[in-house]
């Protein structure tokens, strides 16, 4: 298993935001994480299909869309369109989970479900066989710089246990507080996608302190 690493753009300087995507390819990045946020499943209102296609004109990593959104099904044509690699829909968000998991392959994506820190494991349990990516949540979704829920490390154990009795080749995301202190732990719980944000962009140097994170799991960089 090798970590990847997925700056989340939400933490980036927008001014720059060109430079700031090359500074983590320059690092070794694997992903591009975007949090996209519609002001109603979270307070927050964030990204769009043209940041999307804004970002993808600028780099070749794989582009991983999280929607924190209601009624997600909306936004994937557009999004798909735009240049996105992997839909992450939130199991709270959709009574139809399997129907949309399905749509997102269908478009070509990776299809990904995310749970909140409150949301048993168990909503996702039915349709593993469904899923390329679980994110879990280890900080309440729709801000920044959280400090991460250490009751949450249980919750990726169980999460790498219920992937692999499955024989499930699903990534294992952690989203929320992942920073030099945690990302370690995360990993020997089970995680092997790491979404980073301000740790990544509040940093001296990006590219420094993904190749730092990545080390923190023992993988050279």
């Amino acid at each position: 298993m090798t970590a990847r690493i997925a700056p989340s753009i939400l933490a980036a300087d927008f001014a720059r935001l060109g430079d700031e995507i090359t500074r983590c390819e320059e690092g070794g990045a694997d992903w591009v994480h975007i949090d996209v946020m519609d002001g109603c499943f979270v307070p927050n209102l964030s990204f769009g299909a043209k940041v999307i296609e804004t970002v993808r004109k600028r780099t070749s990593l794989p582009l991983d869309v999280h929607l924190m959104v209601v009624e997600p099904a909306k936004y994937f044509d557009d999004f798909v369109s735009a240049g996105a690699n992997g839909l992450t829909i939130h199991a709270e968000a959709t009574p139809h989970l399997h129907r949309q998991l399905n749509k997102i392959r269908e478009l070509g994506c990776l299809a990904g479900v995310a749970l909140n820190p409150a949301t048993p494991l168990e909503a996702i349990s039915e349709i593993v066989p469904e899923i390329d990516l679980v994110l879990i949540m280890t900080v309440n979704p729709g801000f920044g710089g959280q400090r991460f829920i250490p009751y949450s490390m249980d919750k990726i154990r169980r999460t790498r246990l219920m992937l692999d009795e499955a024989g499930s080749t699903a990534a294992l995301e952690v989203d929320g507080g992942i920073n030099r202190e945690t990302i370690r732990d995360v990993w020997i719980a089970g995680a092997d996608t790491f979404v980073a944000g301000n740790a990544v962009f509040g940093a001296p140097d990006p590219s420094a302190e993904i190749r730092v994170l990545r080390s923190r799991c023992g993988v050279l960089a």
